[in-house]
């Protein structure tokens, strides 16, 4: 990849990390309930998620993707389906100390694997992806290194991004100790992430 595409697709990958979703709704929903160290396994699990996006896109998986309506549309729900399911969850959540929080239901893989299905199961972020990254892709070169440099690209300005997400929310929103003020953020972040589900379910492709 020559180096002034690459510094394009930097400042690019900037533009898509800041972008709010749901990807920076769940650092900041980890980063109040457990705090910004064991959060950063939430970030982990988000970053693999983009680097399979990109390789459903780098495999031409993505375009099969759009092209088939019954897929697009199950897979649409059942992510639409998962960030509504999350947002209950945060919702009932009862209020705890931070390291109450940590160790009840923050245990790493879990945070991962939460991480990772809210990337991987958001078709926008695929048809994002399908529209994004080929035009930075020279096809008199061989792909798989550009793709490679595009994921380590993303992979790296994506976690810087999260991590202040997180960071934020771990240092302001822990300072919320009456049990009354962490029920109230729980249910913003649970009406948050019901929002983003909806707004998933009414995506269409263009």
């Amino acid at each position: 990849m020559p180096l002034e595409t690459w510094f394009a697709f930097f400042a690019a990958a900037w533009l898509i990390s800041l972008s709010p979703g749901p990807g920076a709704l769940s650092c900041m929903a980890a980063g109040q309930r457990h705090g910004f160290r064991r959060a950063c396994w939430n970030i982990l699990g988000l970053q693999l998620g983009v680097m399979f996006l990109v390789s459903v896109v780098a495999l031409g998986l993505g375009a099969v993707l759009v092209a088939s309506t019954t897929l697009f549309e199950a897979i649409k729900w059942a992510g639409a389906a998962y960030l509504v399911w999350l947002g209950i969850q945060q919702w009932r959540a009862e209020p705890q100390a931070l390291q109450v929080a940590a160790t009840a239901d923050g245990r790493r893989r879990q945070l991962v694997l939460r991480g990772f299905l809210v990337n991987a199961s958001n078709p926008k972020g695929i048809v994002f992806m399908l529209a994004v990254l080929p035009q930075f892709i020279d096809p008199a070169l061989p792909a798989w290194p550009q793709y490679l440099t595009c994921a380590v690209t993303l992979f790296f300005t994506d976690a810087v991004v999260m991590s202040g997400y997180t960071l934020l929310a771990a240092r302001v929103l822990r300072l919320l100790r009456e049990p009354a003020q962490q029920r109230l953020a729980n249910r913003v972040f649970g009406g948050l992430f019901v929002v983003a589900g909806l707004t998933l379910a009414g995506f269409r492709r263009t």
